[in-house]
């Protein structure tokens, strides 16, 4: 579970990179599976390593885990899949 200081920094981190949430600008509310959601598939290797090292490797798995069995997928197909092979072997 992230502490309240933990969401704080990865809200922040995102609102400074637009490309990444620019369906909202109500970064404040953005909960931790969409700001994984966000970086998984808008972001670049280097946004990922930052939320990884933000939330930890467990962490991110569990939450790509909450994303992925909902009823409605937002990820991208070739997102989903390489994800899904990497929290497999490292999560």
């Amino acid at each position: 579970m992230l502490n309240s200081t933990t969401l704080r920094q990865a809200q922040s981190y995102i609102k400074t990179k637009a490309y990444l949430a620019w369906s909202t600008s109500n970064y404040e509310n953005l909960s931790p599976q969409i700001i994984t959601e966000y970086i998984l598939n808008y972001g670049d290797w280097e946004d990922f390593i930052y939320i990884k090292d933000l939330f930890g490797t467990k962490e991110i798995g569990a939450l790509f885990k909450d994303i992925v069995n909902k009823k409605r997928v937002n990820l991208n197909p070739h997102t989903k899949n390489y994800f899904t092979k990497y929290f497999n072997k490292y999560a």
